[in-house]
């Protein structure tokens, strides 16, 4: 069966960028393969990073750590966000690091320990300024004090201490800065407190490639491992980073309409003269956002062709003017700027729908095919 569109991922592109970001950081790298390797396909993406010298693997869930290790994944790997009364003993029995914020998580790892009889390997998390997960100022000189407790008794290792970076991604923000302080005297807290972590990390992507000062141990690159600039169109360059994805269709239907026509929905579009109009099956639910209508643009007949009228759920129509477009002409919805042609990236349908590239390439639906090539067996 053939599919409407395919994500082609290039594996060698997400081996590349870990070299590359691995000479400027200079640290260990934590290859971010949460919701499945950012719509790449998270085994295989993990495969290509640890081939290339990652060190670590970081996720989300309890259930993507445990398919990395179904997939024969071995990797020391960080699972970072967990229901307080989530059941932790597969966890700790795949051998998986467990981020901690809250004691109530803490004491929960520490019982699935327990009863399993085998000591937990966790890494602490404190809130240096974000607000969302990690403990805050108040709360983090109890969370070490019971993990040191517990590390005492032999129920707990902590390997880890870290945190979260605010808007590394904005060059000269002085926000970085207060947060490496916190994030230092946290640590300093720590250490006082008896705990002696040896992987020490708050780096995200933007950090690795441009903030020294922030990259302790270990980065965590996300975005940037799969070939996305973090600092956008006003940053200080790509760094010589590789897009991995491709995402390409076909044209499924073509008709030549006359002036005054309404395409789609609404209609919200009309003709303005005699066009050639070419059908798209790719809609929302395959990852083409709403909001960018009236912007967006594809590569087709050697050329872009905007995307007009409301994008549909299953499909979208492309305003061809006069070129010469035939039902199974391909069409590339974005792919990377190193492709020889002048394609959209995905940096711009972000830029399209108001967004930023994470939330394009996490959200190409299950009905579009990946494509995975220079694939790894295993690692």
């Amino acid at each position: 069966m053939t599919a409407l569109a395919e994500a082609v991922v290039d594996l060698d592109a997400v081996a590349g960028n870990v070299r590359t970001i691995a000479a400027v950081a200079g640290t260990e790298l934590m290859a971010v393969v949460k919701a499945d390797g950012f719509g790449h396909g998270a085994p295989m993406v993990a495969r290509a990073a640890l081939g290339a010298g990652a060190g670590w693997l970081g996720v989300t869930s309890a259930a993507e750590a445990l398919s990395l290790r179904a997939a024969g994944i071995a990797a020391p790997t960080l699972s970072w966000l967990h229901h307080p009364d989530e059941d932790f003993r597969a966890l700790v029995d795949a051998d998986v690091d467990v981020g901690v914020s809250t004691t109530t998580h803490l004491h929960a790892v520490a019982d699935a320990a327990h009863r399993l009889g085998v000591p937990a390997t966790v890494q602490l998390k404190v809130d240096t300024g974000l607000s969302r997960n990690g403990a805050g100022e108040h709360d983090w000189p109890e969370l070490v004090g019971w993990a040191r407790k517990y590390e005492r008794d032999g129920g707990v290792r902590v390997r880890g201490v870290w945190s979260h970076l605010v808007d590394a991604d904005v060059p000269g923000s002085p926000a970085l800065s207060r947060q490496v302080v916190a994030f230092e005297d946290a640590l300093r807290l720590a250490r006082r407190a008896g705990l002696d972590p040896d992987l020490v990390h708050l780096a995200n992507s933007a950090a690795a490639l441009r903030a020294p000062a922030a990259r302790f141990d270990l980065c965590r690159i996300g975005v940037a491992l799969y070939g996305v600039d973090p600092f956008g169109a006003t940053g200080p360059g790509n760094f010589g980073l590789r897009g991995a994805m491709t995402l390409r269709s076909s044209v499924v239907n073509v008709k030549r309409v006359p002036a005054g026509t309404g395409v789609s929905y609404g209609p919200e579009y009309v003709t303005g003269s005699p066009t050639t109009l070419a059908l798209l099956p790719l809609g929302f639910a395959d990852g083409l956002p709403r909001p960018a209508q009236g912007r967006a643009e594809v590569w087709l007949a050697g050329r872009r062709c905007p995307i007009v009228g409301r994008i549909a759920m299953d499909q979208c129509v492309v305003d061809v003017g006069d070129l010469p477009v035939s039902v199974g002409d391909p069409v590339v919805v974005f792919a990377p700027d190193q492709e020889g042609h002048a394609a959209p990236t995905v940096a711009e349908w972000a830029r399209w729908a108001g967004t930023n590239p994470h939330e394009i390439l996490t959200g190409i639906g299950a009905r579009v095919a990946r494509v995975h090539l220079h694939e790894k067996a295993e690692i």
